[in-house]
């Protein structure tokens, strides 16, 4: 099969437009992965020619000999959709986990995202957390959430709080969650490992004033993930700016939270439920 044929690649080039529709993605930015199954792999190998490796810049041994999807370093998504085989690569991880070896994609030359250590790192996690075989990190400029870091406290309960109110699907949707990192240098190792730490518990993590991380185990659950964050962000967005001040007359309580997720048989994050009103 050709690589641009299996449904894993087009499903790939489908959120990164869709995402760049949503205005996620200015220039170049954001960036996207995907854990690939073996017998996708099997599926498309013989198109595979191996070049030199690569540092990774860190070390993801669980993640040794296996093969990723993932967008390139300066790549505009915007471009994933018309030219996908010089805007993304597929690479392998070698036998200790420390340097990769790109596969196929990037024709005109260039390296995976810069992010490579962030992504590569939090599916390691994701992995040996074995919930649903999340396979997908997904990183984008969401521009409500964005700005909800200037005035929100970078408080992980809070802002799922906040978030939870805005829309009674929310605690559904991310019953674990939304983790909170303050400002980092991005690209680097040092937010690879905080928010390495932050997937641990939560399935989308918000990098303040930068953007957000979400997982998934199929590529409409990571895009859903991240648009229902950003609507919840812009509907609170949207209540700041009616009332003038930050606050609200009424919201949805902590006994309406209990009652949710009793009939929808959730286990809701308790550190938030504590201080909802």
């Amino acid at each position: 099969m050709k690589v641009l044929e299996a449904k894993f690649v087009k499903q790939f080039i489908n959120l990164c437009f869709e995402g760049y529709q949503k205005g996620w993605h200015e220039r170049n930015g954001g960036n996207l992965s995907y854990r690939i199954k073996k017998e996708e792999v099997e599926s498309i190998k013989e198109n595979f020619t191996y070049q030199d490796e690569r540092e990774i810049g860190t070390i993801v041994k669980d993640l040794s000999n296996e093969y990723f999807l993932v967008t390139g370093s300066g790549c505009y998504l915007m471009n994933v959709k018309e030219y996908p085989e010089e805007n993304i690569c597929i690479i392998k991880v070698n036998d200790d986990g420390t340097k990769y070896q790109i596969c196929r994609g990037l024709k005109n030359g260039g390296k995976p995202t810069s992010e490579l250590p962030s992504h590569l790192m939090n599916l390691e996690v994701i992995k040996r957390r074995s919930i649903n075989e999340k396979r997908i990190v997904y990183h984008m400029h969401a521009t409500n959430v964005i700005a909800l870091t200037f005035v929100l406290p970078l408080n992980s309960e809070i802002f799922t709080r906040e978030l939870w109110e805005m829309a009674t699907e929310c605690p559904v949707v991310f019953p674990r969650g939304i983790g909170v990192i303050p400002w980092m240098v991005p690209g680097g190792k040092d937010i690879a490992i905080a928010t390495s730490k932050m997937i641990e518990k939560y399935d989308a993590v918000i990098w303040a004033h930068h953007g957000m991380f979400v997982t998934g185990s199929t590529f409409d659950e990571a895009f859903g993930l991240a648009d229902t964050i950003e609507k919840s962000a812009e509907i609170l967005v949207k209540v700041i700016s009616m009332k003038g001040v930050f606050s609200k007359e009424q919201t949805i309580s902590r006994e309406n939270f209990i009652h949710l997720a009793k009939d929808f048989n959730l286990t809701l994050n308790e550190d938030v439920l504590k201080i909802c009103k």
